[in-house]
């Protein structure tokens, strides 16, 4: 199978990639050749290119190309999903849209989430653009027979990434740190909402089997774990492979993002509700899917991956001081 991948160098989109280097697919990336988070895997075909500034630009440089399946992780707005339009119309069997679980509704009605649980979500800017590209991209199926298929990663992780709550997404070790520090860490509520954390290559395995399934055209697909964990759970379990007791505080997530309001869309509209992902569906599409590997088994693989180099266990010194202010304020409102 013939697959171009428009990114691939991400968190997710990398375990992909290998993967279907492994099984043995043609795999193109399109990219615009600067640093990446990730390697371009060996066997991959690298076009460079920059779909979001010069679709004509890239339509010229695959103009001798046609492909079983195209996949854009890099696409977050209706006007990305235009220009996709314009360059891949008649030139894929198939187009995979990353969306995000984040879609799903919120506040929530039902704790139990399936593709067919209503797409709303008020507090997240970034949510609110999926919904209108997915939207736009069934649109396009309807009317004109664009072949898209809509796929819905949750908080999902790899070697290079702690999936907790109140972090920072792009220095994961802070929180490591601080519990190795026996500083408090924050956990949002009371800890007891549900959550589901899925390890990136435990997706790759469901969502490869998506690409070139052509009865997959049209649908909207959720791909996660199984396992579900309370954010108490999921911070213990990390403390507990690290050797070391938690000193978790409960904080009430609009607290949380009155001091930080990037948090109101990815917390408050996100992480703090309760979700539990039933996945019948990628299953009865991909038969023998099955997320393998559980948070304990995951997180361990992602200290190991810290701590193989220590140029890896970066520390966001800013987030550390807005925490110590939201911990200093939460404490003043306590009796002493």
């Amino acid at each position: 199978m013939k697959i171009l991948m428009i990114g691939g160098t991400g968190l997710i989109s990398s375990a992909c990639a290998e993967l279907a280097l492994q099984r043995g697919h043609e795999l193109f990336l399109l990219t615009r050749g600067k640093s990446a988070r990730y390697p371009i895997p060996a066997g991959a075909t690298l076009i460079q290119g920059d779909i979001r500034s010069d679709p004509p630009g890239v339509a010229r440089l695959l103009e001798k190309y046609s492909f079983d399946s195209v996949v854009d992780w890099v696409a977050f707005t209706p006007q990305h999903i235009e220009a996709d339009l314009q360059v891949f119309a008649g030139k894929t069997a198939q187009f995979v849209f990353i969306s995000s679980a984040s879609v799903y509704q919120k506040p929530s009605t039902h704790y139990w989430i399936t593709e067919s649980t209503p797409l709303a979500n008020p507090y997240w800017q970034y949510s609110r653009n999926k919904i209108a590209c997915e939207e736009r991209l069934l649109q396009a199926y309807r009317q004109d027979g664009f072949p898209a298929v809509i796929v819905r990663p949750a908080l999902t992780y790899g070697p290079s990434q702690i999936p907790i709550a109140v972090g920072s997404w792009q220095h994961p070790y802070t929180v490591v740190d601080r519990m190795l520090r026996s500083a408090p860490v924050i956990v949002p509520g009371d800890g007891s909402s549900l959550w589901t954390v899925t390890w990136n290559g435990d997706f790759a395995k469901g969502f490869l089997g998506l690409l070139g399934h052509q009865q997959a055209v049209g649908h909207a697909f959720h791909i996660t774990s199984d396992e579900v964990l309370t954010w108490n759970q999921i911070y213990t379990e990390l403390a507990s492979a690290l050797g070391v007791q938690p000193n978790l505080v409960h904080i009430a997530s609009d607290l949380i993002a009155a001091y930080d309001p990037e948090m109101l869309g990815s917390l408050v509209g996100d992480k703090a509700v309760s979700s539990v992902f039933d996945n019948t569906k990628i299953k009865r599409f991909v038969p023998d899917y099955v997320a393998a590997t559980p948070w304990a088994v995951g997180v361990r693989r992602s200290l190991a991956w810290f701590d193989a180099d220590p140029a890896r266990r970066t520390i966001n010194v800013e987030a550390n001081r807005l925490w110590d202010r939201i911990l200093t304020a939460y404490a003043r409102a306590l009796p002493q």
